[in-house]
């Protein structure tokens, strides 16, 4: 009977999760190519884990290093286009990037013994520079839409745990290897470097769920340039005014970039101004205004849940039943059968 190692089955199982991510690209929304790439990446380093540890192919040990090391940078590039910003310009971008796998084929040759550590370093660093990337919380996604940001971000702190989880991993490898001539090895690289590679395609699947429209990406850093002199209470008065008179919220595109656009003030000092104020993100914010209008269509009207769901501007029946309960405490369909005239009037 065929042994088929279990990488090889996870390698499987991610090139169907790629197929299934460049079916759901469409015209409207540029692809992500370094999330693409990222699970193509995986899937490599699938076949070769499985091919070192279940087939017994030495080779592969020579080559896992140096695709490890392009997960990282890959990741990070994912974000960046997600997010819209980087703190290098595109022409330091690639070579910065690359300079973690250069690394890995130099040690290849001259230092077999630190390509443990260099791999931990590398892993760590990117996940520390992911995390601070998006330390305002969901604002950080100015060209996500509101109704995906909630989980991109969240994807994204996955993601980030994953490289880490990947820099523990081979830590315990390095130290098992040094104490007990890799008795445990296997088990970790097993375990740690699967478990590391399905969180990571599972956070790039729900990242890639939210990407910018074409063209705001190069608009990204133009809304905090510009000079507006709006305090918090006059920024949020300005971005109530344009939620309640222009209904702007039913936009299911609805981006923070795209907000501040309209309003005239830069992402950052809105996104600021309504923490400030409210103590809510903008995602939340917004939501709030679609919750609202949605409670008057279920309670006024007969209309669908999942028609009113898409008037307010939710796409997935999850957030929006996610956002009704954090707001109402209810459901869709208990806040109805309470708020209706009939129920009203049997009170």
């Amino acid at each position: 009977m065929l042994f088929i190692p279990l990488p090889i089955v996870v390698a499987i199982l991610l090139q169907v999760l790629f197929v299934v991510a460049v079916r759901r690209e469409d015209e409207d929304r540029p692809r992500n190519v370094p999330f693409l790439a990222l699970i193509l990446v995986n899937v490599l380093q699938s076949l070769l884990i499985g091919l070192r540890w279940g087939y017994g192919v030495q080779a592969a040990m020579y080559i896992a290093p140096v695709v490890a090391a392009t997960i990282p940078p890959l990741v990070y590039a994912g974000i960046c286009q997600l997010i819209g910003r980087s703190w290098f310009s595109p022409s330091l971008r690639v070579s910065v990037h690359a300079l973690s796998t250069l690394l890995i084929v130099a040690l290849s040759f001259f230092w077999r013994d630190a390509i443990d550590i260099a791999l931990v370093l590398i892993f760590v660093s990117y996940a520390v520079a992911i995390l601070l990337f998006v330390r305002p919380g969901t604002d950080a996604l100015r060209l996500a839409a509101f109704d995906e940001a909630g989980s991109a971000y969240h994807a994204i702190l996955f993601a980030a745990g994953a490289l880490l989880l990947s820099a523990i991993g081979d830590t315990f490898i390095f130290l098992d290897m040094e104490w007990t001539q890799g008795r445990n090895a296997l088990l970790v690289i097993m375990g740690g470097q699967l478990a590391a590679l399905i969180i990571l395609s599972v956070s790039v699947a729900a990242m890639g769920r939210s990407r910018p429209s074409v063209g705001t990406t190069e608009m990204a850093d133009v809304t905090d340039n510009l000079d507006n002199g709006a305090g918090v209470a006059e920024t949020v008065l300005a971005v109530q005014a344009l939620m309640q008179e222009k209904a702007i919220y039913r936009d299911c595109d609805l981006t923070l970039d795209r907000l501040a656009r309209k309003v005239g003030i830069p992402a950052r000092q809105i996104s600021i101004a309504i923490n400030e104020a409210t103590g809510k993100n903008v995602s939340q914010f917004v939501n709030q205004f679609r919750i609202s209008e949605a409670c008057d269509l279920l309670s006024q009207t007969k209309k669908p849940v999942t028609e009113i769901m898409f008037e307010v501007g939710f796409q997935t029946k999850s957030n929006f039943n996610r956002e009704f309960r954090r707001l109402t405490d209810t459901t869709p369909l208990e806040w109805r059968k309470t708020q209706s005239p009939a129920a009203k009037s049997r009170r």
